[in-house]
């Protein structure tokens, strides 16, 4: 007698089999790898904050004999190639999504993209006025703060644990770099920022990974 193996399942547990099994199929589909969406902002945080720390290090000094162009010419490079991995992987994986979940995404995308340029105009206007140490805190506290306030309410919006708490992570260490003072805050936000992102990227991906497992 032969066995048809399209037949459905004649039990419970091979039936409960089939959908965990399913389940875990649809998860490695459209749920992109977490390293790919964390780990270059967290690099890019690393490496470009990092070398503001050695060529603007606290008084105004230079650590290492660097051009005072290239720290923000490699954030800016970093950035944007973190920005293009994440929006690739994005759309290859929830291309094929429709409905709320999409929405929210799109507008959640429209958020980041119009403040950040509303943010940067009126940065643009005031940081001319001010001493090159403090017209560059209030840059990168200004940025760094409204990326982790807007981890926080994309946590709040997919009830998503480990994107809010980074965004806690965020905030907390970008107001200890405010008060630290110019030279401090690229360390901090370099070292606890970068890292931090890198950690969470780690974690995020254990998760997923006993989220797939059939």
């Amino acid at each position: 007698m032969e066995l048809d193996d399209d037949a459905p399942p004649t039990d419970a547990a091979a039936a409960l089999r089939l959908i965990q099994d399913q389940r875990s199929a649809t998860a490695r589909r459209l749920d992109p790898d977490a390293r790919l969406l964390y780990w270059p902002w967290g690099v890019a945080w690393l490496v470009g904050f990092g070398l503001f720390f050695l060529r603007f290090a606290p008084g105004d000094r230079a650590l290492v004999d660097l051009p005072g162009w290239l720290p923000l010419t490699v954030l800016f490079v970093l950035l944007a190639a973190a920005g293009t991995t994440q929006a690739v992987v994005s759309v290859r994986a929830y291309g094929q999504v429709s409905g709320d979940s999409a929405r929210r995404g799109k507008w959640y995308g429209y958020a980041w993209a119009l403040g950040s340029v509303s943010i940067y105009a009126g940065l643009g206007r005031i940081s001319e006025h001010l001493p090159h140490d403090l017209a560059a805190l209030l840059w990168s506290a200004t940025a760094v703060g409204l990326t982790g306030a807007l981890h926080m309410a994309g946590g709040a919006v997919w009830l998503d644990q480990d994107l809010f708490r980074l965004g806690v992570w965020i905030s907390a260490i970008n107001l200890v770099g405010a008060f630290a003072g110019p030279g401090w805050h690229p360390l901090i936000v370099a070292v606890a920022g970068g890292g931090g992102i890198l950690v969470a990227g780690a974690i995020a991906r254990r998760r997923q990974q006993r989220r797939q497992q059939p």
